[in-house]
């Protein structure tokens, strides 16, 4: 298959089957459809078509549904990891969690129907860690803000899924989390 860092380099649109060479994540979680635009460790722009068939709609909320916000900003780390994960060798040994959210905000609800625009910028990138500023947008308008911090950490594999490390415990990680929020 196909180097994610080889597509980058040469393509300028990535579809569903190249995001899925890239990230770990499948249906019904993973929340990104399309990325349209990348400047590698600066930028990303993934796009989310919303459909009625999501499976969060059946219970958020009935007889009006709504993207819950918590996967709004899920997909901004996913498009956030998706250019960090195109930079790691060996990603397939690698999981990236979230090691802190700062500041979101939701401004307009995302309905079906609806295309997300997920615009990425990098503010701080280090090997194993990157802080981004993420922005959601729906027909031009602010759906959703927020400051992701992810980290790559090793994947435990054959290891029960309640083991894996947690995402803002104090960790062996925290040192990069910290690291990556002062500068």
């Amino acid at each position: 298959m196909e180097s994610p860092k080889h597509i980058l380099e040469e393509r300028t649109v990535l579809d569903i089957q190249d995001i899925m060479s890239i990230l770990p994540h499948r249906f019904p979680f993973l929340l990104i459809d399309r990325l349209m635009e990348f400047e590698r460790k600066k930028r990303i722009v993934a796009i989310k078509n919303v459909t009625i068939n999501e499976p969060f709609f059946a219970g958020h909320f009935p007889n009006y549904p709504i993207m819950p916000g918590v996967l709004i900003v899920e997909s901004i780390a996913q498009a956030g990891g998706a250019l960090l994960l195109t930079e790691i060798p060996d990603r397939d040994s690698k999981l990236m969690v979230f090691t802190g959210i700062e500041r979101a905000k939701f401004r307009r609800p995302v309905v079906p129907g609806d295309q997300l625009r997920i615009e990425i910028d990098v503010l701080n990138w280090k090997p194993r860690a990157v802080r981004m500023q993420g922005r959601c947008t729906v027909d031009g308008k602010l759906a959703c803000e927020a400051i992701v911090m992810c980290q790559l950490v090793p994947r435990q594999k054959d290891a029960p899924a309640e083991a894996a490390p947690a995402a803002t415990g104090s960790g062996a990680g925290d040192e990069v989390l910290e690291a990556v929020s002062q500068e």
